[in-house]
């Protein structure tokens, strides 16, 4: 790299910007080891400090649409990127302060103290945030670069990560999608030797991290991350390819970080000796050193750049400290978008409801996998916004059929056949979503979801709440599960339960034609996450739906039959087979009310508890596993609120607690039946 050509290139007062900028990330940092030292900031916070020519380096070219990911170690990241944003000293001052106070837990900072150093957000200004987990933003900067791409915004993501990201499965699923539909997305590995006290040496391949490249086809680059004007050179090639739409690209830039992993790092694993040759080429001094050589800058000009820096991390450290707490009572701020629908919307529903059970005009009648279709046709023709995603689901049409002919009609654009990727497709509609677009993603089997977890739960059900209410996350992930075709243990389970445990993420199991179609399309215009979990069983069952353009509001359950002696409480397959018991106790004149709670998360408890207050009587029916299921929940609130209108005991009916087996007769004895739902409510009574 020519350093004089590029600073040729340069303005003077752009050079010395990037001199303040870096001077400005190593007070801030160096003032955060002090402030963790002292108490003042809790938790872990990773520090940039060393590595900051590569976060102002790259910055330094980006356009004000551009987009950002970051990681643990960010708070670079989110200071270049506001910086060059920044238009004046007071919007850059309020800068450090959001930024310090974030850290420090305050309201006043970025995501109002609920993100902290490990997820720390500017989401407004195009950083879509760092993550805790290791290579956990690799997929969403993927997502926001295909929506940049489908929306023609000109806009590039930069995705930065350290060398042990690129050991997970994040790294290399995103890369191939990103190659494979030729993303603008610039992966910048920030390789400072050691992931968290293993040198790389010893936990990757012995090559470049940036050859990996090559696996995919991808233009790729290693670039000395200590030197600014061959980190901003690097990465304006790597946009500049990027933005005329060739493809990802691929750097990893060398660097240092001059703390441990954390402030409790002890550093064992380094020696002074190779610690003392890397600050020799501090990136700061030797800047400073270049632009008196060449006549850029007066020593005192450099001097008075530092001062000025060192001054407004003060005045933000002030700031920060002497900003208020986040009040207990807001606990629960940000962890959901507001609902859209109103009470006239329930008030509808409920009248539908029994339209579609008497039948004719005004309904029509289709299959379960039909409703689907349709939910998701009509809102893919109301919104230009949704698209879906997900293995086979193109012309095969899916595992099920329910995106047969879609892809006809819409092209594979907005029906897009993905790769066998659960982790990438997640995190990519994830950055999706963040990005504008509302993308529906089909897992084939609910059994492969927890390959999705980290993806979904730790980064698309937490984000919103993270980053302080500042980003919405509307990812609709249809997948179905159930047994019912021998097809054994890896295909055939009902893992419900897993989801409704992480806050941030709805859960719905439709059990008729009518409820799929309606809770899907209100699925769809949800600004949350949602898991949308259909039965195998269910594709081929038949139902009235509404004519007319409809939704079922979430947190609606469904009394699907009524009765007065005991209170069947269940969803999805289990509505049908608990209303196929309900006809024959009512032949030995037992009354039995059947609830469809129909959304598990958010849960009706009103409905439940108007029931439970009649009948005094509870059944608890699942398909899933009895240790920890979601009817155990539903039995807790039940004795925590209702403990007084109970004449017996909650009874749980469940599957069995084994793998779901193969065989017929095995599976056929594992779920409950008609006949083991009839002996559980004669044996309640």
């Amino acid at each position: 790299m020519d350093q004089e050509k590029t600073l040729e290139s340069m303005s003077r007062e752009g050079a010395l910007e990037l001199l303040k900028q870096m001077w400005a990330i190593r007070f801030f940092e160096n003032q955060v080891y002090d402030l963790l030292g002292q108490n003042k900031i809790k938790g872990a916070s990773h520090l940039y400090a060393g590595e900051e020519a590569v976060a102002v380096g790259a910055m330094s070219v980006l356009q004000d649409h551009d987009l950002i990911t970051s990681t643990h170690r960010g708070h670079g990241h989110c200071y270049a990127r506001g910086a060059i944003a920044a238009k004046t000293e007071e919007e850059l001052q309020t800068h450090y302060n959001k930024m310090l106070a974030e850290l420090c837990g305050r309201i006043t900072g970025y995501s109002a103290g609920r993100g902290g150093s490990m997820h720390i957000a500017d989401v407004e200004k195009g950083n879509l945030g760092a993550t805790g987990i290791v290579g956990g933003n690799i997929p969403v900067a993927t997502g926001a670069a295909l929506v940049q791409k489908k929306k023609k915004t000109g806009g590039v993501v930069l995705c930065f990560f350290g060398d042990g990201a690129s050991n997970t499965g994040n790294f290399h699923e995103s890369l191939n999608m990103a190659a494979l539909w030729d993303l603008p997305v610039v992966y910048i590995v920030e390789n400072n030797l050691y992931g968290m006290s293993v040198p790389i040496e010893k936990s990757a391949a012995k090559l470049d991290v940036a050859d990996r490249g090559c696996a995919y086809g991808i233009e790729h680059a290693v670039v000395d991350g200590m030197d600014v004007l061959a980190v901003r050179e690097a990465v304006a090639k790597a946009v500049e390819h990027a933005r005329a739409g060739k493809g990802p690209y691929l750097l990893e830039v060398k660097t240092y970080r001059w703390y441990g992993h954390s402030r409790s790092d002890p550093r064992a694993y380094r020696t002074k000796e190779e610690e003392a040759a890397w600050k020799l080429r501090d990136p700061i001094p030797n800047f400073a050193a270049l632009l008196i050589s060449k006549g850029m800058a007066t020593q005192a000009e450099i001097d008075a750049i530092e001062e000025k820096a060192e001054v407004a991390i003060d005045e933000a450290t002030d700031f920060a400290l002497n900003s208020p707490m986040p009040a207990a009572e807001d606990l629960m701020d940000f962890v959901y978008a507001p609902f859209k629908w109103s009470q006239a919307d329930i008030d509808r529903e409920v009248e539908l409801r029994e339209l579609v059970r008497k039948g004719g005009p005004g309904t029509h009648e289709i299959e379960y996998r039909q409703a689907l279709q349709e939910a998701m046709r009509e809102e893919m023709l109301r919104d230009e916004n949704v698209f879906l995603m997900g293995e086979d689901i193109g012309l095969y049409g899916g595992a099920y059929g329910a995106t047969r002919t879609l892809f006809n009609e819409f092209g594979g654009d907005r029906v897009m056949d993905t790769p066998i990727s659960e982790a990438g497709i997640a995190g990519v509609s994830v950055g999706a979503a963040m990005s504008g677009m509302r993308p529906m993603l089909e897992i084939m089997y609910v059994d492969f979801t927890p390959l999705a977890m980290d993806q979904l739960a730790n980064q698309g059900a937490k984000n919103r709440f993270m980053f302080g209410g500042k980003t919405t996350v509307p990812v609709v992930v249809r997948t179905e599960g159930g047994a019912g075709r021998s097809i054994a243990a890896h295909h055939s389970q009902s893992l419900e339960a897993l989801w409704t445990h992480f806050p941030g993420i709805y859960v719905v199991m439709p059990s008729t034609p009518y409820d799929a179609k309606g809770l899907l399309k209100a699925a769809i215009r949800e600004d949350n996450p949602v898991m949308f979990i259909e039965h195998k069983m269910l594709y081929g069952t038949k139902g009235n739906v509404p004519d007319e353009d409809y939704i079922i509001p979430f947190g609606v359950a469904d009394v699907k039959r009524v009765g007065t002696d005991v209170t069947i409480i269940t969803y999805s397959r289990m509505v049908l087979r608990a209303l196929e018991a309900a006809e024959k106790l009512a032949e030995e004149g037992v009354s039995v009310e059947v609830i469809d709670l129909r959304t598990l998360k958010p849960l009706d408890m009103a409905t439940i508890a108007e029931s439970v207050k009649k009948t005094g009587r509870v059944i608890g029916l699942t398909e899933s596993y009895p240790t920890n299921s979601f009817i155990s929940e539903v039995a807790a609130r039940i004795y925590e609120e209702l403990f007084d209108w109970l004449d017996a005991p909650v009874a749980r009916l469940s599957a069995a607690d084994v793998p779901v087996p193969m065989s017929e007769t095995l599976e056929d004895a594992d779920i409950p039946n008609v006949g083991r739902i009839v002996d559980a409510v004669r044996n309640i009574l």
